[in-house]
């Protein structure tokens, strides 16, 4: 299917409401004592992960007849799908170690995929009431503002966001690779969350992103975002595997 030939409009507008509604709801228990569902090896489970999820899930039913793809779920398949290879790609709070930290890098990332290809993008900023959005057939906006990335040719004059997400391969020898990687860009920086650095290169808070083996709820909204904004994004992995390999930048 062509996405040049279908108005996705609706869809986003859709994306955009969903992603409200759940981080309104995670901004107002976020000064409350935040509750543990599960405490993993690098990672952490929380109650509002998963209330944020049911809060997406049931709009998008509502909504919309897509399948959706959820870090908490899994996939929730409709079979009244009017395109069985689009799928709603959905990060109910991407940050969860920052959101139980009162850390404010932390957000809702809501993306539409048609197998591979990026179509919609969606994240909310709760903390800063900053909604992100971009239709790669049309552009990318932040706060309804168009957003386009910026070109910065040479890797020494680059910030580069990345991150160690909890698939990634914590021996020497995979350091050492990262290292040599890091080490001809200008700055580093390490937020804690994928959505948000993703956003951050389509608005030229950043100039570029790359982070290996992280899940493709982490980065799907921001992969369309950046693509929207005009970004030279490159990503492997997805769909034959939810883990995806991923590089971009103005």
């Amino acid at each position: 299917m062509n996405i040049n030939k279908i108005d996705y409009s609706e869809y986003l507008l859709v994306a955009q409401e969903a992603a409200k509604k759940a981080g309104d709801y995670l901004k107002s228990i976020s000064g409350s004592e935040i509750k543990i569902k599960k405490r993993l090896n690098r990672d952490i489970k929380l109650m509002a992960d998963i209330e944020s999820e049911s809060l997406i899930i049931d709009f998008l039913q509502k909504k919309s007849n897509f399948s959706i793809l959820s870090e908490e779920s899994g996939l929730v398949i409709n079979t009244k799908s009017i395109n069985s290879n689009c799928k709603w790609i959905v990060d109910p709070l991407d940050g969860s170690n920052n959101f139980i930290k009162k850390i404010d890098k932390c957000c809702v990332s809501i993306a539409l995929w048609e197998n591979s290809n990026p179509i919609i993008g969606v994240i909310f900023d709760f903390n800063r009431n900053e909604l992100f959005s971009g239709l790669v057939s049309d552009g990318a906006w932040l706060n309804g503002k168009s957003i386009h990335t910026k070109n910065v040719k040479k890797n020494s004059d680059m910030i580069l966001a990345t991150g160690f997400p909890v698939s990634m391969d914590f021996t020497k020898e995979s350091f050492s690779s990262l290292f040599e990687t890091y080490k001809t860009h200008k700055k580093i920086r390490m937020i804690g969350s994928a959505a948000l650095s993703l956003a951050y290169v389509a608005c030229n808070r950043f100039d570029k992103y790359y982070e290996e083996n992280i899940k493709i709820w982490d980065v799907a909204a921001g992969i369309s975002i950046l693509k929207a904004a005009g970004g030279n994004i490159k990503y492997k992995g997805y769909p034959k595997s939810n883990l995806v390999s991923v590089i971009g930048q103005g």
